[in-house]
């Protein structure tokens, strides 16, 4: 096993035999921002010179439901919780030496073109193992998309001491119900695993809801309401 191989190892492992891992699941009809992204993407890519991805609205949508639930941006300090007014989130990328979180500090401050274009340096930079161990460091919660291989439905598990990670997965056309007639809906499942031990379930339901009202509702990501 090379280096970061068993660091990866050791970390995953010591969130299995430390933490109370609960996951609970939700599902996100993506028209809006399909809608959103294809009206704008032309003059996006133009002014910032990127395209206007997916992740940039769920780590925005990420950082309203963790100031809503801020125990998922916390951590367990022996026997005290230590609450955080910054949020840097772990974006999981798969590079050359296997999965990797380089994290995106205040994220709560940045635009959709700067999470953009930082996340395309990371995942230019993980190919080459060119990411630095700091970037690795001092993440508060994680984003992780396995959609971009295929996954309709996982179980992701935290890096501690983070007590919370958010799983995404692949856009389907699916049949829902909507005004009481069955349509044709671009669709993903999304899941939340938290430590249940500063996590209670009805906050962790109800960050995972937050973040499907607002990729739902992306003019609400802008508003911060």
């Amino acid at each position: 096993m090379s280096p970061i191989r068993r660091r990866i190892a050791d970390r995953l492992v010591e969130a299995q035999n430390t933490a109370a891992l609960v996951t609970t699941f939700n599902q996100i009809d993506m028209s809006a921002v399909a809608s959103l992204r294809s009206a704008h993407q032309e003059a996006f890519q133009k002014k910032y010179n990127v395209k206007l991805g997916l992740m940039s609205f769920f780590v925005k949508a990420a950082v309203e439901a963790l100031k809503r639930i801020p125990e998922i941006n916390a951590e367990i300090r022996g026997e005290t919780i230590a609450y955080r007014n910054y949020y840097d989130i772990g974006i999981a990328i798969g590079g050359g030496r296997g999965l990797v979180v380089p994290v995106l500090r205040n994220a709560e401050s940045l635009s959709f073109a700067e999470i953009e274009k930082r996340i395309i340096d990371f995942a230019e930079r993980s190919q080459d193992n060119r990411i630095r161990i700091d970037e690795l460091q001092g993440g508060t919660f994680t984003i992780s998309n396995g959609g971009i291989y295929g996954s309709l439905l996982s179980t992701p598990i935290v890096n501690p001491p983070q007590s919370g990670v958010l799983g995404l997965h692949v856009i389907e056309d699916r049949a829902v119900v909507r005004g009481g007639q069955i349509v044709v809906r671009p669709m993903m499942y999304i899941a939340l695993t938290y430590d249940h031990r500063i996590v209670d379930g009805r906050e962790g339901v109800t960050f995972l809801k937050h973040v499907k009202e607002l990729i739902e509702d992306p003019a609400r990501i802008l508003l911060e309401i």
